[in-house]
């Protein structure tokens, strides 16, 4: 049968962010759509975002492209336009190359969810503008660097 049933999907939560970046996505989980019914040309996910979670840090993508739906709630989308609020029914495009930052985050008192689909190509990179991570994905292995492409260092303990 090629219904989902999204009850039987499982919550995906976490992040493969490294430290400090991980501890930012507190409140982000996502039901893995497209994966449960055995897509593998894109990506469709359901993100729920607690009170004050965020979907992701702000990034945009080389080689992918991103579509998004809110489906309950309201979420914000903050990229470098601004913040703008999202409600039910309501969508964003961000096209693979085109260098907008972009997140979502629920600066509401209730939960609120978006569908995002996506590209999903064998190689990609991700830059992220607030912070002084990128990421490269071939083969489905991540690869984090700073902005200059040097190798990204977890702080140690202490650091500050």
């Amino acid at each position: 049968m090629s219904k989902i049933d999204p009850t039987n999907v499982p919550v995906k939560t976490g992040s493969i962010y490294p430290e400090p970046y991980a501890a930012e996505m507190t409140g982000r989980s996502s039901l893995r759509l497209g994966d449960a019914g055995g897509l593998n040309q894109f990506g469709a996910n359901l993100v729920i975002l607690q009170p004050g979670a965020k979907s992701s840090l702000r990034h945009w993508h080389q080689n992918e492209d991103e579509f998004v739906m809110v489906t309950t709630g309201i979420c914000t989308l903050i990229d470098d336009d601004g913040e703008t609020p999202m409600h039910p029914g309501d969508c964003a495009a961000f096209p693979a190359g085109r260098a907008n930052g972009h997140h979502f985050v629920n600066q509401t008192n209730d939960e609120a969810r978006f569908l995002v689909v996506g590209s999903r190509q064998k190689t990609e990179c991700a830059t992220y503008p607030d912070n002084d991570l990128k990421i490269a994905i071939k083969d489905g292995t991540a690869t984090f660097t700073t902005h200059d492409g040097s190798p990204y260092q977890e702080p140690q303990k202490g650091d500050t």
